[in-house]
């Protein structure tokens, strides 16, 4: 996704080494598995998005992801063609 969300010219990506976000489809919708992917999101991932200022993109292909990140940060998230969407814009863009 890196190379992809790479492709516009003018979008910078950075890759937020963080792995899992600690939903894994339903998994972390289970009550006796919620405060586990809570933890797993905690370490890295929700960290560097709440950090990264309001024009950054965030983007993530899962589904499940996008509403973790979502439900966690409250920040909008975008499947990585959406992202190639509206780069045809032409606007310049940090992604995360």
């Amino acid at each position: 996704m890196e190379k992809v969300l790479s492709l516009p010219k003018n979008y910078k990506v950075e890759v937020i080494p963080s792995g899992c976000c600690g939903m894994a489809g339903s998994f972390g919708y289970e009550a006796k598995h919620y405060d586990m992917s809570i933890n797993i999101g905690n370490q890295i991932l929700f960290p560097a998005i709440l950090k990264a200022n309001n024009e950054t993109i965030i983007s993530a292909p899962g589904t499940s992801c996008r509403e973790h990140i979502k439900h966690s940060t409250d920040r909008n998230v975008l499947h990585p063609i959406e992202v190639l969407w509206r780069a045809r814009k032409g606007k310049s863009h940090k992604i995360l």
